[in-house]
């Protein structure tokens, strides 16, 4: 099953898809509950095009982003630091952020340069969709948890989440502005003849205004998204609509090829571009860069005398 979502007479209906068209459900149907059924019943019918502007395909509850690929981390810390030498500890355990579910947009949507910044990216991501609830998940149990799958484009202003990170924070305002999740969202039976002891062998790649940027295959995730669903709920819940992002593919995005580099080409995202990631069996995302909004200046911390150390 294919699952998005369209606005009519302004309202988002989330329907199933089926080619060049959309059976709407009932405004007042749980898609989840609908997925968990395996069972739609359409009340009526949209035309449904992937490439125009569309909606988010499930309601978001709340987004974690991991860092999943190995060639990714090591490209983006040489970015960073000149090393591409990746850390026992990320060896250890899957690592993620939380991001703002606010700022989840759908394919089409333009994105707005975030204000103040200069160095804009993408990253190309494959997220998993919580559709039942779960605490404390065995990563035998936490497969049986996944709606299913879609594209995720996590947008970051470069610039700003250097900054926020050497406070020892973050990323926060660096990855607020806007995060792509579409075009459906596809269940786990439409891609089981790509699936192999739980991972999925699927091509990913992204362009910029048509040129390739980079890509690769879902498969070389280090973790298995059941393992970062049962990491994720490790002594807590995950519900409906919770995203999970895989974190980027190698060469998923600039500032990796930047590590590889040594300069920063291909350049940063500007205003007029157009990102467009595709995703074997899921489909293809596309936004355009638009400006955004000015920057208020928000003041610097007024500093304070330090009392003595209250040991």
């Amino acid at each position: 099953m294919r699952i998005g979502s369209v606005h009519v007479d302004g309202v988002r209906r989330y329907g199933v898809v089926d080619g060049d068209r959309i059976g709407l459900l009932p405004e007042t149907a749980d898609v989840f509950e609908v997925l968990a059924a395996g069972d739609a019943a359409a009340a009526s019918e949209s035309v449904w095009d992937e490439t125009a502007s569309i909606g988010v395909p499930v309601p978001v509850a709340s987004i974690r982003d991991f860092i999943a690929f190995e060639q990714h981390t090591a490209g983006s810390l040489r970015a960073i630091t000149g090393n591409s030498e990746v850390p026992d500890a990320w060896y250890e355990a899957p690592a993620f952020y939380f991001t703002n579910p606010h700022a989840a947009i759908g394919s089409g949507s333009p994105v707005p340069m975030p204000p103040g910044c200069e160095v804009l990216d993408f990253e190309l991501e494959v997220a998993a969709v919580i559709g039942k609830a779960g605490f404390n998940l065995s990563v035998a149990e936490a497969a049986d948890h996944i709606a299913g799958f879609t594209i995720l484009n996590d947008w970051s202003a470069r610039d700003l989440q250097s900054r926020e990170m050497r406070v020892g924070l973050g990323p926060a305002k660096g990855k607020d502005t806007a995060t792509t999740l579409g075009p459906v969202l596809v269940t786990p039976d439409e891609l089981a003849d790509g699936e192999s002891g739980g991972r999925y062998d699927l091509a990913m790649e992204v362009f910029v205004n048509d040129t390739p940027i980079g890509g690769d295959t879902l498969a070389n995730m280090a973790w298995t998204f059941a393992e970062l669903i049962a990491y994720a709920s490790r002594g807590a819940w995950v519900r409906p609509g919770d995203v999970l992002g895989s974190g980027t593919c190698g060469s998923g995005c600039l500032a990796e090829l930047w590590g590889w580099h040594g300069e920063r080409q291909p350049p940063p995202l500007r205003v007029g571009d157009t990102v467009r990631m595709t995703v074997q069996g899921i489909g293809t995302v596309h936004n355009t860069v638009v400006a955004g909004p000015p920057l208020h200046d928000v003041p610097p911390a007024r500093r304070t005398r330090r009392g003595r150390n209250p040991a």
